[in-house]
């Protein structure tokens, strides 16, 4: 995996975040909500895979989730879920909608490394 994009209205999961994957020797892409997340896709083109807050403003992760999966190709571009939502509800509506995997808040950094690992070799 070469570059993953963080999206997450927080700046501390981001920053958090950030140090994770760039400690795993992956490049990062960051974006604040589901709309910037799409204009940063277009623009760099080169992510490899999205850790995706569900709860955000602007657009949400879950109908960010679908639209990168209408635009991506989706045997590609890597997705987690990286959320809060830990019901059956929510994580069966992620699946369905096309993420890879999903990952509860709070995480550990084992856990993200795991999940990058995991879509790395996917």
């Amino acid at each position: 995996m070469k570059k993953v994009m963080l999206v997450d209205d927080s700046r501390t999961v981001r920053l958090i975040g950030r140090q994770i994957v760039e400690g795993a020797g992956v490049a990062v892409a960051e974006a604040e909500n589901g709309e910037d997340a799409l204009e940063v896709f277009h623009r760099e083109g080169d992510v490899d895979g999205v850790l995706l807050d569900w709860n955000m403003p602007v657009m949400d992760g879950l109908s960010c989730l679908k639209a990168l999966r209408r635009v991506a190709d989706a045997s590609r571009l890597r997705i987690v879920m990286c959320t809060t939502e830990n019901d059956f509800e929510h994580i069966s509506q992620a699946l369905e909608a096309g993420a890879d995997e999903y990952v509860m808040k709070p995480f550990t950094e084992e856990i993200i490394r795991e999940k990058l690992l995991s879509l790395a070799t996917a």
